[in-house]
Parts: C-alpha cells; sequence; structure tokens
C-alpha cells in the first residue's frame, strides 16, 4: 500500500484549507450562532436583546403547534422514507433482471434527480389541482373527491408523493450498484438448489444488499428531515390547519414570517439534535445486523 509523505508539514493543511473554510464559514459557524441566538430574545428589529436561558425551549414543548409539528415530521419522515426506498428498490430489481435497454430505463430514471425540489413541488401540485390537475379528474371518477387545499389527509399525501418522488432517482442509483456487485453465481446456486425467486430475494439479494440500504436509511431520513423545505413551501405552504408544517418549515416560518428569532433558533437546535440522534441510534443498534 503506496503512502504519500509530504516533506513539508504544512502543506496537508494548506490542500485541506478551502474546505476547512467552507465547512467553518457555512455549517460549524451558522450552527454555534443557532446555539447562542436559541437562549436569546430578540425583537424583529434587532434593537433589544435579553438573555432568557431556556425559556424558549420551555416554551417549545409547552406548544401545542410545536408538538403538532414534532408529529407530522415523524409521520413524514417515515412515509418518505419508506415509499422511496421501496419504489426505488423495486424498480433496481425490475432493471437487474432486464438484458435490453437496460441504459435505456437507467437514463429515465435518474432524470427526475436533476429536478430542483421546488419545482418538483410546483409539477405536482399541478398534478393534483383540484381545478385544472389530472389527478383530481380520475379519482373523481372512482368517486374520491380531493382537495388538498381544505383536506389534511389529502395535503400530506401530496408533499409525501412529491417528497418521495424526487429522491428515488438517487436511491435507484445506489440499490443498481449494489445489486450488480452481488455475484449472480449466489443467485444461480440458489436457483439450483430449487429457491424461487422470492425466497432468493429475501435470503440472498436483500442481506447482501444491507449496506447500501443502511446507508440510503441515513440519507433518506436526513434528506426528509431537511431537504424537502422546498416541496412544502412550493405545494401546502404547511397547511391546512398545520396538517403539513413539518419542522425544518416551522423554523423558516417561525423565523422569518414571525420574525421569533429565539424561538426559530432553538427549534433548528431541536431539530440538529434529532437528526444526530437518529443517524447515531441506526449506527448503533441498525448497523450491527449489517452484512458487510
Amino acid at each position: 500500500m503506496k503512502r504519500t509523505l509530504f516533506r513539508n508539514q504544512w502543506l496537508p493543511w494548506l490542500l485541506l484549507a478551502p474546505q476547512l473554510a467552507i465547512t467553518f464559514v457555512f455549517f460549524l459557524w451558522p450552527a454555534a450562532q443557532a446555539v447562542r441566538q436559541s437562549f436569546l430574545r430578540q425583537d424583529a428589529f434587532g434593537i433589544n436583546t435579553s438573555f432568557v436561558g431556556l425559556a424558549n425551549f420551555r416554551a417549545l414543548w409547552n406548544s401545542p403547534e410545536y408538538l403538532n409539528s414534532l408529529q407530522v415530521t415523524a409521520v413524514f419522515a417515515v412515509l418518505v422514507t419508506v415509499l422511496s426506498m421501496g419504489l426505488s428498490l423495486l424498480l433496481a430489481v425490475a432493471l437487474d433482471r432486464m438484458i435490453r435497454s437496460a441504459s435505456l430505463y437507467t437514463t429515465l430514471l435518474v432524470w427526475p434527480y436533476a429536478v430542483a425540489p421546488a419545482v418538483a413541488g410546483i409539477l405536482w401540485w399541478f398534478i393534483f389541482n383540484p381545478t385544472i390537475g389530472i389527478m383530481p379528474y380520475v379519482l373523481e371518477g372512482i368517486g374520491y373527491d380531493w382537495n388538498h387545499i381544505s383536506s389534511k389527509s389529502d395535503a400530506l399525501i401530496l408533499v409525501v408523493i412529491a417528497s418521495a418522488w424526487k429522491q428515488i432517482s438517487y436511491n435507484f442509483l445506489f440499490f443498481v450498484a449494489g445489486l450488480q456487485s452481488i455475484p449472480a453465481s449466489l443467485r444461480e446456486a440458489a436457483a439450483i438448489d430449487g429457491a424461487g425467486p422470492v425466497r432468493r430475494f429475501f435470503d440472498i439479494t436483500l442481506p447482501l444488499l444491507s449496506p447500501t440500504t443502511f446507508f440510503l436509511l441515513v440519507v433518506n431520513i436526513v434528506y426528509a428531515m431537511f431537504d424537502t423545505f422546498a416541496v412544502i413551501d412550493a405545494t401546502t405552504e404547511g397547511g391546512p390547519a398545520q396538517a403539513t408544517n413539518i419542522l425544518v418549515y416551522k423554523v423558516y416560518f417561525d423565523g422569518f414570517v414571525g420574525q421569533n428569532l429565539g424561538s426559530s433558533a432553538a427549534q433548528s437546535v431541536i431539530l440538529m439534535g434529532i437528526v444526530i440522534a437518529l443517524t447515531a441510534i441506526q449506527f448503533r443498534y441498525v448497523e450491527k445486523k449489517v452484512a458487510y
């Protein structure tokens, strides 16, 4: 194994300096400012600031709106993760069985990943628009009156579909790579022993895909917690009646619209803590069942 030796001890730090600077300016410094702001109470103009300790956090735990946002976020994150990973795995398995046109289908399935989250939200908003959308017309034909503007369940379904659709391409690429890395001889040997397609999938394919599945599980939960803001903002804006007001959107709304900077900072700190805790739990307990 080759090792690179630097004669100048400062050269490695110099090469790392641009990435370290970006990490500090755009990640560590804003995070530190959010933690500091969470202990303060400030007016909308930033003129008067007072230290209030944990008052912002206590107010959140006593707020029905915030507790509702926690519940909505949990349901939303689980649905987006399960739907996006389930569909992408199904598509990857279907592609893996194809001999012809595999590259064409791969290209078509990857395209949605290039779509910005806000554009994805607007696209699905048009599709499910009660006035001009095609899906409400189809659903009306089977007796279902779709209206995500007034129905809480319809609004949640809309944002889940839009968010999951945006992430399917990303998951699909990793699942395809994972499937292609599995030796074909293992599945062929199982087939010779009489194992059917379903048993081969659950006994051989799925266990060998566990590293990829674990990685995507972490990525998709973080995605649902943080990167779906644009989808919510473009479709429902947290409504109706806070039915889709997930934590990351509430942080924005309370801070930039409501100008409650201390509460918004406290919410961002709690959200960051939740994501770190979930990731740590996954690495601590779920990774034990991963077969590398």
